[in-house]
């Protein structure tokens, strides 16, 4: 299942618009990896994101 934007927009909201992307399918590969709510993966693939962001930046 790929997720919107609208899925998660209140989580979403105040990201970079390249960080809500990145998050969106960090959080779908965790899901079909298994082992997390939607809850658990949308707040690590945010983690994920904003590290993957701030690497891109260095």
């Amino acid at each position: 299942m790929e997720w919107t934007f609208e899925d998660f927009e209140a989580d979403l909201r105040d990201l970079n618009p390249k960080v809500q992307e990145k998050a969106l399918k960090i959080a779908t590969r965790l899901m079909k990896e298994g082992g997390y709510t939607e809850g658990e993966a949308i707040k690590e693939a945010i983690k994920e994101a904003e590290q993957w962001f701030l690497d891109r930046q260095a």
